[in-house]
């Protein structure tokens, strides 16, 4: 394994005290471990692990994806910064886009999204990653970006998550000669264990970090996007990569129990809706109940069905006043007369320092820039992101997302370090283990690897050892037959009064290494 020397795979009782990363990919997790172990902080260890998952979970973020993270110092310092994507300038017509639907097929699950040029938003991670090794990084980028360069390079074995993963999006990576080149250069989708590299985009990394973002958002790498784009029916224009900017926001804080939770704030809708959730079961000693049982289960499943029918009858992505006492009082009052939802890195450091970053590409455009190795993302083609329709989105404007890196502060330090990808599975994953942790005071294992709901459109999915409660009203049941990624991957890491631990979920091929 590259970059994992001084370092192991986490044992439920180790703890340890000078660093931890819990990522999505062995890989992606030891190129943060590795740039700890070099003297990096955790701001460091968050960019190598989020370019070095560029490389391992291709199929789940880009380098033409875009993403957040939340930084919180160990001077105090929480800033959020904001490097998702925006919308383009101008909409071309309806007749001049490339832009159509495929179906994935999640198992017990189908959902449709839709690709080509046409779909393709400003990307954000180049950005991001230049702008928060600029602000809060210790390394110079060359030490940084090394372990994803060599990774890219001399290539991996594809796990089977990254196989089925592949598999499921087949239609994209089939779709265009530049996927299949940068995909099934062989003429077939990897199975588990067989090797793939990345040989352009490491040479595409190289460039980067000698050249710096401008040659991806000005130079060499933007005139290509902005031909194609134009030749082949995308929105994309020189001015948008021209203008795009890395957003620092503050973070939202809200109290819950005896810890205050950081995560994303508006315009993004992800935090504010796992805080509003929170809110609503704050009302009740949820500890007391026991974990699976009808009555935790229909008490999480209403503060599902009420956050969501909140979103749609109150949220506007300016607009503060959907965590107001008034609207928070009106549906929390109805839940208690009633009960009587990318990939994800989460660093902690011995300093102090904590870093949680969700990144992604949706499900890839299928189109590759040439000689670069980068999938553009196919954000316009998200149904999650544009519920007012896909031909409606305001243009220039900064994409609501679902995303939500969070971290847990106890006593004014940071306990937990936690996100997850998952589109509207996000808020609801993150929900339910914020509560494993810290109101049913599970160990951290326990609390990734218990079996998650979701409540969406009417329909109650349950993972297995779980049954639907007897009062659904007008929802139905869909019983998984196993734990399926569909329900996130919430990697964590946690301080303890014993050191540092961490956990990967196993739903998304999660690792956790301890420096």
């Amino acid at each position: 394994m590259l970059y994992c020397a001084n370092v192991r795979r986490r044992e439920p009782t180790q703890h340890v005290t000078h660093g931890a990363v819990a990522a999505g990919h062995p890989q992606t997790a030891a190129a943060g471990i590795e740039i700890l172990r070099q003297g990096g902080n955790a701001f460091d260890a968050a960019i190598a692990a989020l370019l070095a998952a560029c490389v391992a979970e291709a199929t789940l973020t880009s380098l033409g994806g875009a993403g957040f993270l939340l930084a919180h110092t160990a001077t105090g310092e929480s800033v959020l910064f904001d490097f998702f994507s925006q919308t383009p300038g101008e909409r071309r017509s309806e007749r001049e886009v490339h832009f159509y639907p495929v179906a994935v097929d999640f198992g017990d699950a189908v959902q449709e999204f839709h690709i080509g040029p046409g779909s393709m938003a400003v990307p954000g991670t180049v950005a991001g990653v230049f702008h928060i090794h600029g602000r809060l990084g210790r390394l110079p980028m060359a030490k940084v970006a090394a372990p994803a360069i060599e990774l890219a390079r001399r290539g991996l074995e594809i796990d089977p998550f990254q196989s089925f993963c592949r598999g499921i999006l087949e239609p994209i990576l089939l779709a265009t000669p530049g996927a299949r080149a940068l995909f099934v250069p062989q003429g077939h989708l990897q199975k588990p264990g067989e090797p793939w590299a990345a040989p352009e985009l490491a040479d595409t990394l190289d460039w980067l970090v000698a050249e710096g973002p401008d040659v991806f958002y000005r130079g060499e790498i933007a005139h290509r996007l902005v031909a194609d784009s134009e030749r082949l029916g995308g929105h994309l224009t020189a001015k948008d990569l021209r203008t795009y900017r890395v957003i620092e926001r503050e973070p939202l804080r809200w109290p819950y129990r005896d810890r205050s939770l950081l995560t994303n704030p508006a315009p993004s809708a992800g935090g504010t809706l796992i805080c509003f959730a929170l809110q609503l079961l704050s009302h009740f000693d949820i500890g007391t109940l026991r974990f699976g049982t009808a009555a935790h289960l229909e008490l999480l499943t209403e503060v599902m069905r009420l956050t969501d029918e909140a979103r749609r009858a109150d949220f506007k992505r300016q607009d503060n006043t959907f965590l107001s006492p008034v609207v928070l009082d009106r549906y929390g009052s109805r839940l208690r007369r009633h009960w009587g939802s990318t990939t994800h890195i989460s660093v902690l450091d011995a300093e102090g320092n904590a870093a949680s970053v969700t990144s992604t590409n949706g499900e890839g455009s299928a189109y590759v820039i040439p000689g670069t190795g980068i999938m553009i993302n196919n954000m316009l083609g998200e149904e999650d992101l544009h519920p007012e329709g896909f031909d409606q989105w305001p243009v220039g404007r900064r994409i609501a997302s679902m995303m939500a890196p969070s971290i847990v502060l106890r006593d004014g330090e940071p306990e937990i370090v936690l996100g997850s990808g998952g589109s509207k599975r996000i808020r609801t994953a993150l929900l339910q283990v914020l509560a494993n942790l810290i109101d049913f005071q599970m160990p951290l294992a326990q609390a990734i690897a218990s079996p998650r709901i979701h409540w969406e459109n009417h329909i109650l999915h349950l993972e297995p050892d779980l049954q639907p409660p007897l009062h659904l009203e007008d929802s139905s049941a869909v019983l998984w037959r196993e734990q399926n990624f569909y329900f996130g991957g919430v990697h964590t890491v946690r301080r303890t009064g014993q050191g540092l631990e961490a956990e990967g979920d196993h739903r998304r091929s999660g690792t956790a290494l301890l420096l």
